[in-house]
């Protein structure tokens, strides 16, 4: 039995097929990192052995060995879920190799197909649970709950304002810079140079007319900033945290100075304790964006309107944000349903559907 805990042609493969996708495939490093776990897992399955062994034996050997494997931090049975990402990044890594010199005949494509999980696997693996997001008042109600006594409870306000009144990511969030936002037009611009937008794409957003309280909150913060903070330009639209020794020499805010936060998680701190204030779970700053596709809904968005909001959210397309985003809550799919009788009967429509949009969408922006 092998004990070697490298192979030195392996690690060597494995670098030029990282790579590969990170310069050529433009793959983010979080999703390059993912693949080369998924990667260090087959070859820990061969006990290092040399890539160019593959063959249906070790395919097979390997899938059902995940399918019988604990997860490594909840110690549950992995998720078929996660499996079927394991397998999947490593048939596309084999599929590659299989077109390097040395491996061509080593490498069956044929035998890469025995990585696949059978039909019913592949469906529960898709599926998932509906996602728990907050409603507009909800979300209302949390900042509105949420303590304005200090310089840091207002940024915190204005973080959550700011998110619900155009759904940005929170990555761009943090690296937003005060020249980014124009109020006079309600136009934030989320310059790629600094803030960390999807694909590093420059997203042009503007307030949504969410409510004049959470305006309110953003606009004051901002002008907290200039007039009396006397920030410029190229300061941060959220400093970050000074942490130091307070009187009882423990570690305690004291403020913030002119830097940006490192990362996101601030902002998610913010949310956790932000929704526990009024008796409701976690959730993350990313589910802003389903809260206000389905805001669109209840507004009866024209097709117009919800190309603005796909253009706010970063998607090239409104066909992004319905597959991502467009899902109804249950209690809205029974409304929907239950005004179909009154919609034929009054000869108007009462529900924005999907099917609508698409239609209004050839007609009006040619973005069918």
């Amino acid at each position: 039995m092998s004990t070697a805990r490298n192979n030195p042609r392996n690690d060597r493969v494995k670098r030029d097929y990282l790579v590969w996708l990170r310069e050529a495939k433009q793959r983010s490093p979080a999703t390059v990192d993912q693949v080369r776990h998924a990667i260090d897992r087959y070859e820990t399955y061969i006990r290092f052995k040399g890539f160019e062994t593959f063959n249906c034996d070790q395919a097979m050997g390997f899938k059902h060995f995940l399918l019988e494997a604990d997860a490594r931090r909840s110690g549950k049975p992995m998720s078929l879920s996660t499996v079927h990402h394991i397998l999947q990044a490593n048939k596309d890594f084999l599929a590659w190799l299989h077109n390097r010199p040395g491996f061509r005949r080593a490498i069956s494509l044929h035998d890469i197909a025995y990585l696949n999980l059978s039909r019913g696997e592949e469906r529960q693996a898709s599926t998932s649970k509906p996602k728990a997001y907050p409603s507009v008042e909800e979300f209302r109600r949390a900042i509105m709950a949420m303590p304005e006594a200090s310089d840091i409870d207002r940024r915190d306000r204005a973080v959550m304002a700011l998110l619900l009144l155009t759904g940005m990511r929170d990555a761009a969030l943090i690296g937003l810079k005060l020249r980014d936002v124009d109020m006079r037009c309600r136009y934030i611009f989320q310059d790629p140079r600094h803030a960390q937008t999807k694909f590093r794409k420059p997203i042009h957003a503007f307030l949504l007319p969410i409510g004049n309280d959470m305006d309110r909150v953003f606009s004051e913060w901002m002008g907290f900033l200039q007039c009396e903070k006397h920030f410029g330009p190229d300061n941060p639209v959220f400093p970050k945290t000074h942490v130091g020794l307070g009187p009882d020499q423990g570690f305690t805010a004291l403020g913030f100075g002119h830097e940006h936060w490192a990362d996101a998680g601030s902002v998610r701190c913010i949310f956790r304790e932000a929704f526990a204030r009024i008796g409701l779970p976690f959730s993350k700053p990313h589910t802003v964006r389903n809260t206000l596709v389905q805001f669109a809904y209840h507004q009866r968005f024209t097709a117009e309107q919800m190309k603005a909001l796909s253009q706010n959210l970063g998607h090239e397309s409104p066909m992004t944000t319905f597959g991502s985003y467009r899902p109804l809550t249950r209690e809205r799919q029974g409304e929907a349903i239950a005004g179909v009788g009154r919609q034929a009967e009054g000869g108007s429509i009462s529900q924005l559907t999907v099917a609508d949009l698409v239609r209004e969408l050839s007609a009006k922006v040619g973005a069918g």
